[in-house]
């Protein structure tokens, strides 16, 4: 019987497009291996959806398969499974691997061809399961294993020139879609209907300004009545009645990166008690913004839009934190934890961050103005302040929707 190899290189076609320039990732690799220096690692093994499309480009599919990045003082190799035959290759910045499925563990074995045995490896241990841990102890035997997670994530909360404008990009396409789903609620309609409408909008607009790209993940929640009291409940067939709450949410995914616009809107008419809350909220998020500069740290922000809902007696109806980082992130992979406004957040905000400002209040069934209202903008911290990047109108005046 013919020997099956346990890895191979499947360089098929050319060269795609990246979503960034040579230059952006070979300058994201400059930095990571200067961590990589400080802290003694001979290479860095990355698996997560995230951290491999952070460094390379290439944003996998795994369907229970395991994926990974390697990076050496020299090398950039990614390592994916036969399935995706020569994409990965091509959809990468550097060299590529596919190990095999003739045999167990050959994607460990791809891994320890690049990263070699004996060495301080670097991980990700906010993402590497314990048996792919232990998977990489016994094929790896590392001197030592080095987290780092926290210091790659670092790296990724400071955006480059390149990416503030693709996350632009993003905001633009959002409010498309906040637009598109303004114009198809009615009542009667179905939440379904009007998430689809939204939709549709977002990936026409990412394919006409991104020809070069893959499409994929772009999605909406779009909800109403009580299915608005929690920000990532799914959308359903509930058809919306006059005087419904609603939460709009639309999230364009251009390459691996997020952007979101949310916003609360009401169907023909809003009673008094709802009306008050709501220009609470609004209020918040005001202030909110009116925060985010160079110098403030997450905490601070925090407390500050806290003791504005204590002073209206509405801090008991905070569910979660009040922003976070933007960047490589979806509802299903990627988060940057350390850029999150909550109280145990101490991070110091500094030019080049991205986050937004999204105060939201649940208001229980039964209580007057029941529901869940949130509004969310995406702000760009610079020098002097922040720039906000969404134009999707907020607020009574403009979401009372006929």
């Amino acid at each position: 019987m013919t020997a099956r190899p346990e890895m191979y290189r499947f360089h098929n076609g050319e060269k795609a497009t990246l979503p960034f320039s040579e230059m952006e990732y070979a300058a994201r690799l400059k930095i990571l291996r200067q961590s990589m220096d400080e802290m003694g690692v001979s290479a860095a093994v990355f698996t997560s959806m995230h951290g491999i499309a952070y460094f390379s480009g290439f944003l996998y599919c795994s369907f229970g398969r395991p994926y990974g990045l390697v990076v050496t003082e020299t090398d950039c190799v990614t390592i994916s499974a036969g399935i995706d035959a020569g994409q990965p290759w091509r959809r990468s910045y550097g060299d590529n691997i596919t190990y095999t499925d003739w045999q167990r563990d050959n994607f460990w074995r791809a891994v320890a061809s690049v990263a070699g045995k004996g060495k301080i490896i670097g991980y990700e241990g906010d993402h590497l399961t314990l048996q792919q841990r232990d998977k990489l102890e016994d094929f790896l035997s590392p001197l030592t294993m080095v987290d780092m997670a926290p210091i790659a994530m670092r790296q990724r909360m400071f955006k480059s020139e390149a990416e503030i404008a693709l996350i632009r990009e993003g905001a633009r396409v959002a409010d498309i879609g906040g637009f598109a789903i303004r114009e198809a609620i009615k009542e009667g309609v179905r939440e379904i209907d009007v998430a689809m409408a939204g939709r549709d909008a977002m990936e026409l607009a990412i394919a006409e300004a991104f020809p070069e790209a893959e499409y994929r993940d772009t999605w909406v929640w779009f909800q109403s009545g009580i299915n608005t009291d929690g920000a990532h409940n799914p959308v359903t067939a509930r058809k919306l009645e006059r005087g419904d709450i609603l939460s709009l949410n639309t999230f364009p995914m251009i390459s691996g990166y997020y952007t979101a616009l949310e916003r609360t809107l009401f169907v023909g008419e809003v009673d008094e008690a709802s009306l008050n809350i709501w220009e609470a909220n609004v209020g918040a998020h005001e202030l909110g913004m009116s925060l985010l500069k160079p110098g403030v740290s997450c905490a601070e922000v925090t407390q500050a839009v806290n003791a504005f809902f204590e002073e209206r007696d509405l801090l008991q109806y905070r569910t979660f934190g009040y922003g976070h980082s933007f960047g490589v992130l979806s509802h299903y992979y990627g988060r940057e934890a350390g850029l999150e406004l909550r109280e145990d957040i101490d991070t110091v905000l500094h030019p080049g961050m991205v986050i937004s400002m999204e105060p939201m209040l649940t208001l229980p069934q039964g209580v007057p103005g029941a529901g869940g209202y949130r509004e969310h903008d995406i702000l760009v911290i610079t020098e002097d302040g922040n720039e906000n990047i969404t134009g999707f109108p907020y607020g009574p005046e403009h979401n009372v929707v006929a």
